[in-house]
């Protein structure tokens, strides 16, 4: 072997690095390919074996085997050829065009910082200018991989979330915008970049930030070029292109440099902004591949082909994205996951100077807003810091009557923005004119909410300007107020593409539309659809809230004076028998509540809570991530109603210790209480305990996966000493050992008729304490109680997304072969079976087919 090594040198260096060779020419292998072939060293059929394997490493890898495979003189060639591109590329610094280079690449920073100077605040008036440098507030970014499950609805869910992440520093790390690119380990470069974050958050002010930096050379300098698109433009394209195109749509300043910028794609930054918006990111998981920039095909193809490597693979790239779309990107190729989390309070008051650019009156609007829990929630999203700075700011009603739910706030921002636009126009009609004024504006409102609804229903967000609906709005001024506009040019002709300021403007107007027109309401205010990937569940939370919110009777009256919209009586009368007959029932069958109590907390009138009066008060919030919004809709609730609540279920829902201590007169009514697969700890447990220490009610405890070990079993125990009403008594996966167990010793078969802790840290052998109890269930059996437990169970995977369902069978499917031959069962792990097989029928998501393949194959061993 050495003496073959000593005669063929240059083969041996081949096969030494060949690994590294694959990183290093999977960007150039065409070009070095035509060398190849022009020294003799490859046939034109070997360069046609390579031109047919799919992407640019795959090629390379068969150049390395083809080379092998003809010998040392071939070895040598290619050898030669490689070190003169490396010397060549070396030596670019010296020659003429390096200067071009230079050239355009300062004019470039100039173009980015010109077009990122001025903030693009929502309405902000023609020709008004406001500098970016001056109205930026920074926004707190979260690295670390977050969950790719799609959420109910992203807005609803993240005042809690947003406080948690900055308590929980040791576990996600702070970064700044140029720290994205960054390895944060030093093992694996950083190249794709997947940011993502509520609507309004401030996804694109980021991508601002980023290009005026740039533009005024002060970060991100490792690049020479970044290159930003949004998907918005994206969309205009409906005919093959070229990487190329896409690049020259908005950048001509480019043409001569481009391909010395795409030959050095390791100094390129390529931006894409609003990946949700995309009207085909359910299509983006490709497997044709675009390789070289001047290479035609589908939109979708190119930018698969961009994100997976296969094309420009030394580029960066930074996307964005909604979290409500992000199972559909190939997150295999993500380098790193980036949370944007919003303002911290201090932001917030820094928000509220730079808008109102006087300390005194910013600091008595910040007064306001803290005085109102809902409204300061809010804050913490920056678009919607925004409109209530402009509610703040054009309404002198505020300060009378403070907003109470978020249909309030969006009312008092409509009439603010309407008298904010007419104002000026009509201080000088005569009383005839000024009615006239008024239904013209009420004419306008009602197209919008017509555009909202119509395309509400069909999941748009952008609307063209030859849709006949964005016709009908042609010619007003006011529509600028709540409708964006970009122009997206095309060869020959220009594009005009509209959308609301804000998703939630969207939602708002929708419900006005459905509010004040002859437009039926919708057939349930819970939201319907199909569980797991695509699910539609939540499409239409927030559209319901503001339709309730609308039709309460003190809105419903604001509107008619302020805007001339009248809701009819009959349809306010048929909303409020409608919800609370949707309350009674899901109050008694347990279905899932939140939605409708959030509706009825839009309403702000007790009487509806009083008339529901079900026969069981069960309440079922299970497998929602609640924000303080959530909670404080739960509590308007049951803090109207009387008596016992027969169930309150916060399995999976995020409950800390401050929202159990809140809510704690609540669980002192409570008969069965259930906070499973809630991360509580010894603040928490102690909280639980409190209750059960005074309660009077409360006979079944769920505690089943809520990391709890002997320390806490122990301390509730004690607790369970004192009323002795606790019956049952379910922890089922948690890190409680004999010991702990043998604390309720005392305390079974009376009170304790039942205390179920499989799947816990038993290991050792059984004590005779706990063999001889049969209140106390360390092991499965065949009866009726777990019958019971497996239905519960498999209700809860059946209406699950697939991330959760993937986490329900992490813990379920930790089984013994004996326990599989008991009759309840049998029947239960069928029924997941068949659920994992139509939920793998229906999945296009590869990494979680293979989650679920890996179930499919346990349970059918």
């Amino acid at each position: 072997m050495v003496e073959t090594d000593f005669c063929n040198p240059c083969l041996t260096a081949v096969r030494v690095l060949r690994v590294s060779l694959v990183d290093e020419l999977e960007g150039h292998i065409d070009s070095l390919l035509e060398v190849l072939v022009s020294r003799g060293a490859f046939s034109r059929d070997d360069r046609e074996v390579v031109l047919c394997q799919l992407g640019p490493r795959a090629r390379v890898r068969t150049v390395l085997d083809i080379v092998e495979c003809k010998g040392e003189e071939a070895a040598e060639i290619f050898l030669s050829a490689r070190n003169h591109r490396q010397n060549s590329k070396e030596g670019n610094a010296d020659q003429p065009q390096f200067k071009e280079y230079n050239k355009v690449k300062q004019k470039h920073k100039d173009v980015l910082r010109r077009r990122s100077e001025s903030m693009l605040f929502y309405n902000t008036r023609h020709g008004e200018k406001i500098l970016f440098s001056e109205h930026y507030v920074n926004l707190l970014l979260v690295d670390g991989h977050q969950g790719l499950e799609i959420k109910r609805h992203e807005v609803l869910t993240f005042g809690q979330k947003r406080l948690s992440l900055q308590q929980k520093s040791a576990a996600h790390r702070k970064i700044t915008p140029a720290e994205l690119f960054s390895s944060s380990n030093g093992v694996r470069p950083v190249k794709k970049v997947l940011v993502t974050g509520v609507a309004g958050i401030g996804k694109t002010i980021l991508v601002q930030k980023m290009l005026f930096d740039f533009g005024r050379n002060k970060d991100h300098l490792t690049f020479d070029f970044i290159i930003h698109m949004t998907f918005r433009d994206l969309n205009l394209i409906d005919k093959l292109t070229s990487f190329r195109e896409l690049v020259l749509r908005k950048n001509r300043h480019l043409a001569k440099e481009l391909d010395n910028i795409l030959d050095n794609d390791s100094k390129l930054l390529i931006i894409l902004d609003g990946f949700d918006e995309f009207k085909h990111y359910r299509s983006c998981d490709v497997d044709v591949f675009v390789t070289e920039p001047d290479e035609e095909a589908e939109v979708t193809e190119v930018f698969g082909s961009l994100m997976l490597g296969e094309l420009l693979p030394n580029a960066s790239v930074m996307l964005t994205s909604r979290p409500a779309a992000i199972n559909h990107i190939p997150v295999g190729c993500i380098d790193r996951f980036v949370l944007i989390s919003g303002f911290s309070l201090a932001e917030v008051q820094d928000f509220f100077l730079r808008y109102f650019q006087d300390s005194s009156l910013a600091d008595r609007m910040f007064a306001v807003v803290s005085a109102n829990e809902l409204m300061l929630t809010l804050c913490y999203i920056p678009a919607f810091c925004y409109i209530v700075c402009c509610i703040l700011k054009e309404s002198k009603d505020l300060c009378g009557e403070a907003p109470k739910t978020m249909t309030d706030i969006y009312v008092q921002y409509l009439v603010a923005l309407l008298r904010s636009h007419t104002q000026t126009r009509t201080e000088t009609f005569p009383q005839d004119q000024k009615a006239g004024s008024v239904q013209q504006l009420s004419d306008i409102v009602l197209k919008l909410g017509r555009l909202a609804f119509q395309k509400l229903m069909e999941h748009q967000t952008l609307f063209y300007s030859s849709d006949q609906d964005v016709a009908a709005l042609a010619g007003s001024s006011l529509v600028s107020t709540f409708l964006d506009k970009t122009v997206a040019q095309e060869p020959g002709c220009t594009e005009e593409v509209f959308s609301f300021a804000h998703l939630t403007v969207q939602e708002f107007f929708a419900a006005l539309h459905c509010a004040v027109t002859d437009q039926t309401l919708p057939d349930a205010l819970q939201s319907s659809g199909l569980p797991g990937e695509g699910t539609t569940n939540g499409h239409l939370d927030l559209f319901n809230r503001f339709l309730s919110g609308i039709l309460s009777e003190r809105n419903a009256s604001f509107l008619s004076r302020q805007v001339g919209l009248c809701c009819s009586k009959q349809k306010v009368e048929t909303y409020r028998e409608k919800i609370t007959t949707e309350l009674k029932m899901l109050c008694e069958n347990g279905a899932h509540i939140l939605n409708c109590l959030h509706c009825l907390f839009e309403q702000q009138d007790p009487s509806l809570a009083l008339a529901v009066q079900p026969t069981a008060l069960r309440v079922n919030v299970s497998d929602e991530t609640l924000s303080q919004m959530d909670y404080n809709a739960i509590k308007y609730f049951l803090n109207l109603t009387k008596g016992k609540i027969s169930e309150l279920d916060l399995t999976g829902t995020g409950v800390s210790s401050d929202a159990l201590r809140d809510i704690q007169p609540l669980l002192l009514r409570c008969v069965d209480l259930w906070l499973g697969e809630n991360n509580l700890d010894m603040e928490s447990v102690q909280v639980i305990a409190d209750v059960l220490r005074v309660s009077e009610s409360i006979t079944h405890l769920g505690l089943g996966w809520a990391n709890i070990g002997d320390d806490e079993i122990l301390t509730l125990s004690s607790a369970i000493r004192v009323k002795k009403t606790l019956q049952e008594l379910w922890m089922e996966g948690n890190r409680v050992s004999y010991r702990g167990l043998l604390s309720f010793s005392d305390l079974t078969p009376e009170p304790l008729q039942k205390v179920v802790a499989i799947w816990n840290d038993l290991e050792d052998a059984e004590p005779e304490e706990v063999r001889t109890r049969e209140s106390i269930t360390v092991n499965f059996s065949d009866d009726d109680m777990w019958d019971a437990w497996g239905q519960w169970v498999f209700r809860r995977c059946e209406v699950s997304s697939n991330e959760k369902l993937v986490t329900v069978l992490h813990k379920v499917c930790n089984v013994s072969a004996s326990c599989l031959e008991a009759r309840w069962a049998k029947t239960f792990y069928n029924q997941l079976a068949q659920l994992i097989k139509s939920r793998i029928e229906c999945c296009t998501e590869d990494d979680m087919c293979k989650k679920l393949r890996k179930f499919d194959h346990i349970l059918n061993l």
